[in-house]
């Protein structure tokens, strides 16, 4: 790769050691539905920065993506609450004990009023801590957090000890389904990224047009090079949809099944394939035995990235029927979608959050209501009975992704953004927090507005 960032190659940049390092902080890791965390790291690896992965949580998936191995191997994982962990309150209390506790009462005045919160800052306070203590021994010069909750309160504790810029991107439900310290991150940050319009508009209406200039809209990206659209030439046999999605209640496979049942009433032939794991497998089980489409809906567990590429590669449709929670859960715009286009597929999803900005209906794919499984019985039955509208879809949708949503050019541009604030952090500290002064006061992030 060699991205040019204002006019200098990444290469050039990298070669001559003036790439900041950064620290990635995340809920959980390798977390196999969060591809977009473990490739973003990828691709800025390969770009040319070190990035150091701080988990809050090690998971430990029955299934790994390839690439994930050896981040795992470096990856910084720590109890909650360990000597390390102590001697690294002890230390600042020793060096800075008036801003670690001013930083204590922040996060918990900030995160009162929510159990979630409060008692998530409580217990990730300590190991913020000792995360802190550990970039500033490594050099990092910026803290990423993905995910707008507990990540982030973690990179905002790791800000405010040390005075290493941070930013953050916010995604789905960690923005839908409660805003708790919201204005107090994006105030704190250096700026915020966030995967649509759609949540770009939520964030300044709940934080105020202040917040407008550090909103950054950066869509999560496909990397065509594991998806590229194969030749799908007439091939026989029933036309298969697939639906890659955790089984959990935001993905909505109870209204799959239903439209399935409804799709095979009305005499149309298909098969379903369903791709993921999650807490509601065995309820889907069972609704697959009870409606009689064993034969028809076939489960096939969590799967790697390679394997996720080779079934949409044989597929005809991929569908994705969200719905919004009863605790207000929500997609941001999912990745597989972006997955799918970019093989070619066309698409049937949800008319949801940012879901549009990727699925123009009728052109790349179909929308429809959530909760409808007349509606997206009907959608799937358009595509699965008209093989030159899939094809036109999945050309137009493969060409929409590799212009927008990118995996390359849009880490490209996020690179950029930590290349501007280093600009005016000429080392970790440099702009450490003053008083109240912030970051994101002394040493503001000079790019454009963002697109609203």
């Amino acid at each position: 790769m060699n991205q040019p960032i204002d006019g200098l190659p990444l290469r050039e940049e990298a070669a001559k050691g003036s790439l900041p390092k950064v620290a990635y902080i995340m809920s959980r890791f390798p977390k196999l539905t969060e591809t977009f965390v473990l490739y973003e790291i990828l691709q800025l690896e390969e770009l040319g920065f070190t990035v150091e992965i701080y988990p809050l949580l090690r998971e430990h998936p029955r299934v790994l993506h390839p690439e994930a191995e050896r981040l795992v191997q470096r990856a910084h994982y720590g109890p909650f609450l360990s000597l390390a962990v102590l001697r690294a309150q002890w230390r600042f209390l020793r060096r800075r004990p008036s801003l670690y506790w001013q930083t204590l009462w922040a996060v918990l005045r900030g995160t009162f009023g929510s159990a979630n919160f409060f008692f998530g800052a409580l217990a990730i306070f300590p190991k913020a801590v000792w995360f802190a203590e550990q970039v500033e021994r490594q050099g990092v010069a910026h803290v990423h957090a993905h995910f707008a909750n507990h990540p982030t309160v973690a990179a905002f504790i790791v800000h405010r000890l040390t005075g290493i810029p941070f930013s953050f991107t916010a995604h789905g439900s960690d923005l839908h389904v409660e805003r708790r310290m919201l204005k107090q991150k994006v105030e704190a940050a250096a700026f915020v990224v966030t995967v649509s319009d759609y949540n770009s508009k939520l964030i300044v209406s709940e934080c105020g047009q202040q917040a407008r200039n550090k909103v950054r809209v950066i869509h999560c990206g496909v990397d065509s090079r594991v998806f590229p659209a194969p030749v799908r030439l007439g091939r026989r046999g029933r036309p298969r949809i697939l639906c890659v999605a955790s089984f959990e209640e935001v993905k909505g496979h109870t209204y799959l099944i239903e439209s399935c049942r409804l799709l095979r009433e009305r005499g149309v032939e298909f098969e379903c394939h369903l791709v993921g794991e999650g807490p509601l497998r065995a309820d889907v089980e069972a609704q697959v035995a009870e409606a009689g489409l064993g034969s028809q809906v076939h489960l096939h567990g969590g799967r790697p990235r390679p394997e996720v590429a080779r079934m949409m590669a044989g597929a005809d449709i991929l569908v994705l029927p969200s719905v919004p929670t009863r605790k207000g859960k929500r997609e941001g715009i999912p990745v597989v979608l972006m997955e799918g286009m970019a093989s070619g597929l066309p698409v049937v999803a949800s008319a949801l959050s940012g879901i549009p900005e990727l699925v123009e209906s009728d052109r790349t794919g179909l929308l429809v209501p959530p909760r409808d499984s007349v509606r997206l019985a009907d959608a799937l039955q358009r595509l699965l009975r008209d093989p030159k509208l899939r094809l036109q879809m999945g050309r137009r949708g493969q060409r929409k992704v590799l212009r927008d949503f990118n995996l390359q050019t849009n880490v490209a541009a996020l690179s950029k953004l930590f290349l501007a604030v280093s600009a005016h952090t000429d080392r970790p500290g440099k702009c450490a927090q003053l008083g109240r002064v912030s970051v994101a006061m002394t040493c503001p992030l000079k790019t454009s507005p963002s697109k609203m």
